[in-house]
Parts: structure tokens; sequence; C-alpha cells
């Protein structure tokens, strides 16, 4: 069990890698779906993790449907978006209120491209531009957070905060952006259950956020939730295998006087499956972890696929090695 518990505690830092890679008025939100994994509440080894993530995505919408982006509205979209994020993050040994606290710091560099249909001006939509292509490669914002877990034996649960500040690449009127622009705050609790004798786990992640305005352009997206949830089967040891998900909801509209399409409440679903292997390097037990999500119900949203490739690196070695 010993390696299943350090793998936990790897998954469990991994979960807080808070990733954004397009603005909100875009039809993409500040959370990121599927950033919650496996283990995602059960405590692990104090020290330092340095969790290290490889993000691919590609989404899509029709020539029909219309998107606010960057002070302006847009007639479809195909974006494409490839980044790596560190996020390292420190576990306490002291226990705060009976759990085990973290905190961390993800921040992420990367290339996004973004082609439109057309852009448009104007309540009515009239066409003042033809199709477009932008391309850009930089670093993103940043993304603190904090969590509070607590163990009863199968069951764990946790809580958790997180905050973004906007100071990754963002230009009004550029259709690629790797910054949001506005900051946010985000919080939410988290569930695992472990059953060590069959080697099976389930683990399901709820937050909600609530969204600052962007100053530039006068937008502020809703408040939105989101549910992220992953199960999985140990096939050995060292590896195991499962299925992971995701559902984003808009709970409230969009606002302001950038806000030309009204309240735009979006919503998506994610799906797919996962793999992960956890092996030794000097001493020290690493993890690697692949998973991907199909999407579909989506509305006013961009819909597509993505991949995560994760390195999970202990940088403390645990007391018990």
């Amino acid at each position: 069990m010993k390696g299943r518990t350090l793998l936990a505690a790897l998954l469990a830092c991994v979960a807080f890698s808070p990733l954004v890679a397009r603005a909100d008025e875009g039809g993409v939100s500040f959370w990121l779906p599927g950033n919650f994994g496996s283990f995602v509440a059960t405590p692990g080894d104090p020290g330092w993790t340095l969790p290290i993530i490889y993000y691919y995505t590609s989404a899509d919408a029709g020539a029909d449907k219309t998107f606010p982006r960057a002070g302006r509205l847009t007639a479809g979209v195909d974006a494409s978006g490839s980044f790596v994020f560190v996020a390292p993050t420190y576990t306490l040994s002291t226990p705060v209120a009976g759990g085990q606290a973290s905190w961390g710091l993800a921040a992420a560099f990367g290339h996004l491209s973004a082609d439109v249909d057309a852009t448009l001006t104007g309540s009515l939509g009239n066409v003042v531009s033809g199709s477009e292509s932008d391309a850009r490669t930089g670093v993103g914002d940043l993304y603190p957070t904090a969590s509070l877990k607590w163990n009863h034996g199968a069951h764990n649960s946790m809580v958790y905060m997180m905050a973004g500040v906007p100071v990754g690449a963002y230009d009004v009127g550029r259709l690629a952006n790797l910054g949001t622009n506005h900051g946010a705050i985000d919080g939410g609790g988290g569930y695992t259950y472990i059953d060590l004798k069959k080697g099976r786990e389930l683990s399901a992640a709820l937050g909600f956020t609530y969204n600052f305005e962007n100053p530039d352009t006068q937008y502020r997206n809703g408040f939105s939730s989101h549910l992220d949830w992953a199960a999985s089967q140990f096939l050995s040891e060292t590896l195991h295998a499962g299925v992971v998900g995701y559902v984003y909801y808009q709970v409230t509209g969009d606002s302001g006087p950038g806000a030309k399409l009204g309240d735009f409440k979006s919503q998506v679903a994610g799906l797919g499956p996962q793999a992960g292997r956890f092996f030794e390097v000097a001493g020290g037990k690493w993890y690697a972890n692949l998973k991907a999500y199909w999407e579909f119900s989506a509305k006013n949203r961009p819909e597509g696929w993505n991949a995560w490739l994760t390195l999970a690196i202990p940088l403390t070695a645990s007391p018990d090695r």
C-alpha cells in the first residue's frame, strides 16, 4: 500500500495545477475543465512536489455561432493551444483544523492559435471584415492555490481555494490571448473513496467561480460551476487505468457594457480515458499520467478535445522512505 499512498499524494498535488488557455469572453471559462483528477481529496506526504504538465487542446465552433472575443464579436472559431505548466506545491507536516494543508503556485508558457470566419460589429452583427487568424507564444496568468484535506479510512474529503492573477499576455483586439485580463476567485470541495483491497478509486470535485470585470472590454463573465470526476482500477502495484469526465455549467449570465450578446451562458461536458504509472528515480517515487477528454453538449462555447500529460516529481523525501 505504500506505493499507492505515495501515488495518491502525487496526484493530489497535480490536481491543484490551475490551467487557463484563453480569455473567458471567447466562450471559454476561467476554470479549465479536467483540472482535477484521481485521488483529488487524498492527503499526501509532507514536503515539496513539482508537477510538470503538457496540455494540448483543440476546439472549434461553426460559422453560425458568434462569440465575444477581446472587445469584439467574432463568427465561428477554430483554436488550438499547446502549453507547459509548472505548479510547485508544498504540503505542511503540521495538522491544520485536523487536516492536511497545502499551497502552491502555477504558471504556464505556451502557444495559442485562433482562426475566425468573420469579425462582426454592431448589435445586428453586420460583417466588417472577412476571415482572420492570429497566433501567440508567451506566458499566462498566475494561479495561487490552497487546500485542506481529511482522511477517514476509505473516505477522504477536501476544500480548496484558488485565485487568478491577470499577468499573462493580453491585448484588446487580438484573437490569441494567453491571459484573461481579469481576476477571479474559485473555491469548492471534493471527495475520494479508495478500496485498498480491490484497488479501486473514485473521486469527484465540485467548485464555483466568481469573475471580476475585464477593465479593457468592460466584460464580466457570470458565476459558474464545474464538476470534475475520475475513476480508476489498479492493474498492478505500479499501474492503474480508468475513465475521467467533467461538466461545466454557467449559473448566471455575463454582464457589463461589453456583453453585447446578452447573458451568453455556456456549458460543456467531457469524457475520456486515463492511465497512470509510478516509478523510482534516484530513490524517489515519480508519477506519470495521461488522460484525454472528448467534449459534447457545448453551448455558447467551442467544442473539441484536450489531452494532459503529467509528470509529478517529489522534491522532498518522505520520512518513511
